[in-house]
């Protein structure tokens, strides 16, 4: 279960011990006295960091799922806005529209020039409907390719921030190809003469996720999750019901946090996440994986395109493949 929290903040259960003790930091420094109460304040702020600490560190997967749904957890969007200037957004797929559940641009990560493609789920109710709730058409993979062949032209790097549920599960998305769509991309990114970094910021899944994750190197954040199906979808396939204990169980058995997918040679690196997640800074998140970006891409544009595409190509074919 999750609750609104103090302060109008949304709070996940096993949350509910810090934010206590958050409520009572702010009732403490809402006194007139408050300058007197210091050593209290400290002292509880203290406990609380330690709470936060070990909170986060055992979290279960279906835990980790919750917590890479958090409402305030950043999305694309937010992260151009804390990493990125002069953002340039690019629109539409040239053959039917534009899907507001990818985002693409040419940006500067420092002084590195990028084009950038990102899943967005959106904030507000009207922005989630606008984004189907960052659950792309084959329109927004048709968007990303057609933008990622521009920067292929201008020998710019490629930057993907994943964070979807899946693609788009209805009838018009079958309708317009999502499942070519979403094929396509994943052999011309093979392809694609330009280094690519993918980051999984909060959901990756299924193919909606790979669609626009076909690159060189590829990271999680610590609380993101990545796996072939939601826990609710293998849930209701295994057990024919989707409560707590089989989404329990379903994201316990698919192996779907960062460590799981580290473990499983399906992602090169995690990228720790501040003290209780992303959501409770944002900004502090955003510069760890600017930083990341701007070093991976150093490395990468050292590489000949031959030698990228190559290497690209076998990380992917060899996921998979169990020895002994």
């Amino acid at each position: 279960m999750s609750t609104i929290g103090y302060a109008g903040s949304y709070t996940l259960d096993f949350e509910e011990p810090v934010v206590e003790i958050e409520r009572q930091i702010e009732a403490i420094r809402s006194q007139q006295n408050a300058a007197d109460l210091e050593d209290e304040i400290r002292a509880l702020s203290e406990t609380r960091s330690r709470l936060l600490q070990k909170t986060y560190s055992a979290l279960s997967p279906w835990q980790t799922v919750r917590v890479a749904r958090h409402p305030a957890r950043p999305q694309t969007l937010d992260y151009i806005r804390m990493m990125c200037r002069d953002f340039c957004e690019l629109h539409g797929d040239r053959r039917f529209g534009d899907d507001h559940a990818i985002v693409t641009g040419f940006a500067l990560i420092g002084s590195t020039k990028v084009l950038l493609v990102g899943h967005q789920k959106g904030k507000s109710t009207a922005e989630k409907i606008a984004c189907h709730f960052g659950c792309a058409h084959p329109e927004g993979y048709r968007k990303a390719l057609l933008k990622m062949k521009l920067a292929e032209k201008y020998r710019l790097p490629i930057v993907t921030l994943v964070d979807t549920p899946g693609a788009y599960p209805g009838i018009e998305a079958e309708q317009r190809g999502i499942a070519e769509a979403i094929a396509v991309n994943l052999r011309e990114m093979s392809r694609l003469r330009t280094p690519i970094v993918s980051v999984v910021i909060g959901e990756g899944g299924s193919g909606g996720a790979l669609g626009i994750a076909v690159a060189d190197r590829v990271a999680m954040l610590e609380h993101s999750w990545y796996s072939v199906i939601s826990p609710e979808g293998c849930a209701a396939i295994l057990w024919k019901a989707a409560n707590e204990q089989t989404n329990n169980a379903a994201a316990s058995a698919l192996a779907l946090t960062a460590r799981d997918n580290l473990r499983n040679g399906l992602v090169d690196e995690v990228l720790e996440e501040p003290p209780g997640g992303a959501h409770r800074n944002p900004q502090e998140m955003a510069d760890r994986l600017a930083g990341w970006v701007v070093e991976k891409l150093r490395e990468l544009k050292r590489l000949k395109p031959e030698t990228l595409t190559r290497r690209r190509y076998e990380k992917f074919r060899k996921m998979g493949c169990v020895e002994g």
